[in-house]
């Protein structure tokens, strides 16, 4: 690559959930850790150039999909096929992305990341109006929706060769198409001090699951009801890691029971040390996010799935489910069933966790390889300015 000067990259997200944006801070760091001489950036694109529109529209879209599920799942399946039309994304454009063309030109990346398909689709729009700059898509999920696809895209990178099948049925080139799995933080490679977890935590060496969920679903009303007080009914045999994130009012409310005061019931707020708690995890409960699962499986913790998104979260828990790497929660037997297998199985989960730990690690960078061997190659060829000359209207702040 050339000394001359750091190559940027950009990587645009959207907040329609945590995962997006997860994979965009995985792939910078992943990226920053491969060469020294990259430099990147994450964004959040709608969210910076409307600060204060970006959470409301983000928190209606969060309740449209928690109380209308399958609303969500019929116009997922309506549009699955397709991209959005032209019409709809100069809409998109004008309402929300209008001046995402004066960012570019005072950031001058010399490569764009697109880690959700609104930012990708807006970039794709600018570079059809003549911006040169090369754009690389990273899919979040085990399936490929329409919405992900347009011909503007210079590479796309993968989870699966059966997500490229898909895209190559719908006419992406292969050419366009890399199969790098999803890229998760560099931190996830790393094997935490067990013992060492269970001390910062106040975790007993004892079979131990872990629940993740927040505000997505498993902490309302219904479904505390039908699942979360039956796991925590095994609290007297199972350890019960209960993660909440941001979600300060649930774990206020959980708190009044006495049930979930219990010595082997722990209520973890905001951490960004799921990789370690994943560690010392020997089951994960969690909804089917492209991006949690990943994690999971790079640390080789089997999962149980419950309230799939309809669309591309049931995707990821038909992938996991046929892998045999997770299965959904069906009924109450579901549970019984994995438990009674980490009460009796307990002294031996360890050693069986290991091949599929090593099958994901090994995958955890192949996006910023991909990204940083298309950067050298473009440095052996001619430099042409990228760079669609505007006025730039809005603030941005430097590399």
């Amino acid at each position: 690559m050339s000394r001359l000067h750091k190559k940027r990259i950009l990587l645009l997200s959207e907040g329609f959930g945590k995962g997006h944006t997860q994979a965009a801070n995985a792939l910078s760091a992943g990226l920053r850790q491969s060469s020294s001489e990259v430099m990147t950036r994450v964004m959040e694109l709608g969210a910076f150039l409307h600060p204060t529109l970006a959470p409301l529209f983000f928190s209606a879209y969060r309740r449209t999909v928690i109380s209308y599920p399958k609303l969500y799942g019929i116009l997922y399946r309506h549009q699955y096929k397709k991209s959005l039309n032209q019409v709809a994304g100069n809409a998109l454009h004008r309402l929300f992305y209008s001046k995402a063309q004066a960012v570019i030109q005072q950031l001058r990346p010399d490569l764009i990341v697109c880690t959700h398909p609104f930012p990708n689709i807006i970039i794709s729009k600018l570079k059809k109006a003549g911006l040169k700059i090369p754009l690389f898509t990273v899919i979040t999920d085990y399936d490929s929706h329409g919405t992900w696809l347009v011909p503007e895209v210079d590479k796309y990178l993968v989870p699966t060769e059966n997500v490229k099948v898909m895209m190559l049925n719908r006419d992406i080139p292969e050419s366009c198409i890399e199969v790098t799995g999803i890229p998760i933080h560099p931190n996830f490679q790393i094997e935490s001090n067990k013992e060492q977890t269970r001390s910062e935590f106040r975790l007993n060496q004892m079979p131990t699951v872990m629940i993740m969920g927040g505000g997505w679903g498993i902490f309302n009303k219904e479904e505390k009801e039908r699942l979360l007080d039956y796991i925590v009914s095994w609290r007297e045999s199972v350890q019960i890691v209960i993660c909440l994130g941001t979600n300060e009012k649930a774990k206020q409310q959980l708190l009044k029971e006495e049930s979930y005061r219990h010595p082997n019931v722990h209520l973890i707020g905001y951490t960004h040390e799921i990789n370690k708690l994943m560690d010392v995890a020997d089951l994960l409960i969690t909804k089917p996010g492209g991006m949690t699962c990943t994690e999971a499986m790079s640390k080789g913790v089997p999962m149980l799935f419950y309230s799939a998104i309809p669309g591309q979260e049931d995707e990821n828990c038909r992938y996991f489910e046929e892998m045999g790497f997770g299965q959904p929660i069906t009924s109450r037997a579901t549970i019984n069933h994995w438990f009674n297998i980490l009460l009796s199985e307990y002294p031996t989960l360890a050693a069986r966790r290991i091949q599929v730990s090593n099958h994901f690690k090994l995958q955890a960078q192949n996006c910023s390889k991909a990204v940083i061997h298309y950067l050298q190659l473009q440095a052996t060829k001619n430099n042409l300015d990228p760079y669609i000359e505007a006025p730039v209207q809005t603030p941005v702040a430097q590399w």
